[in-house]
């Protein structure tokens, strides 16, 4: 059964002279249909997911690919209950990705070879071959590609630098990489091969694009997605579901992300209702006695409840 409303993710590395113009003529038009998402839009192209009603979202496509710079964008699609925004935002930034190279990549000069997911699936179990998360390390503890390497970063400008320092992991190597729908791939595989790397391989359309794939089915990826919407997590394995995430409290198995209820910190934790509910949300006892936690604001705790659990952990 079909649902009401879909999320699309996309992205086009396209010269757009004036991306200032550029997002507040996309801007009104985004409200005018009444789609709601985050676009991020460069001299370098555009960069965007956002939902809204079937109609709406075919209407966007429509728009999108009426312009010749965008009339080849390839669109991730996801079947919502609604919309998995509360508003829209389109902003112009330097890069499409922040990684801030001294020599920046453009990749439609320069990037990896592009791989079909069921390319990408033969690759993975060839003992040869080295698969690199290009994600942040929250994500990856969500969710990756079986025996993917987990690079020590919180964001996606610290990856050249943490590959530097690690660079023997892909000596003689066939180098293997993923993000979420292709966008940071585009630019760090084409570092890579700057950096004189020669057999750089990217996976075209991102995991998004591999679980949807009628071949593969999502095999040998482990645990959830991880998404920047209210959703926060999708399923990508359609034959075997294996969790890999783990409460930032205890260890158990657990697939649900939070934020530090601190607000000045925000750390994203996986963890339980139970433990949120022990540890008032918060990541540390600092965190858990900050005078504006949320959760303790939200479930009205009083002082005296507040030490009471406290005192249990």
């Amino acid at each position: 059964m079909s649902k009401d409303y879909r999320v699309l993710l996309y992205y086009q590395y396209v010269h757009i002279e004036d991306p200032e113009t550029f997002k507040e003529e996309h801007l009104k038009f985004c409200k005018e249909l009444g789609v709601l998402g985050r676009i991020l839009v460069s001299k370098e192209g555009i960069n965007g997911t956002l939902s809204g009603t079937v109609e709406q979202t075919d209407a966007y496509i429509k728009h999108l690919r009426s312009d010749e710079r965008f009339k080849n964008t390839m669109f991730k699609i996801d079947e919502e209950d609604g919309h998995a925004f509360d508003k829209i935002f389109v902003r112009v930034k330097d890069e499409l990705v922040n990684l801030k190279l001294e020599n920046d990549v453009n990749p439609l000069e320069l990037t990896g070879n592009y791989l079909t997911p069921e390319e990408f699936y033969q690759y993975m179990q060839d003992e040869d071959t080295v698969v690199i998360d290009a994600r942040n390390d929250y994500e990856y503890d969500l969710g990756h590609f079986r025996n993917a390497v987990r690079p020590d970063i919180s964001n996606f400008r610290e990856l050249p630098n943490w590959i530097k320092e690690n660079e023997e992991i892909l000596k003689d190597k066939k180098i293997l990489t993923y993000c979420t729908g292709g966008v940071r791939c585009e630019k760090f595989s084409g570092w890579l091969k700057q950096e004189g790397h020669e057999d750089v391989n990217q996976l075209h359309g991102g995991i998004a694009t591999y679980g949807k794939d009628p071949k593969v089915k999502g095999a040998l990826w482990d645990g959830q997605m991880y998404v920047f919407d209210k959703r926060i997590s999708v399923p990508i394995n359609k034959i075997e579901h294996v969790i890999v995430g783990k409460d930032y409290f205890d260890g158990t198995p657990c697939e649900r992300y939070i934020n530090c209820s601190n607000p000045e910190c925000n750390k994203q934790i996986i963890t339980s209702e139970e433990n949120e509910a022990k540890y008032l949300g918060a990541c540390c006892d600092e965190c858990r006695r900050h005078p504006r936690n949320r959760y303790v604001i939200k479930n009205v705790l009083s002082q005296e409840e507040v030490e009471k659990r406290l005192s249990l952990i």
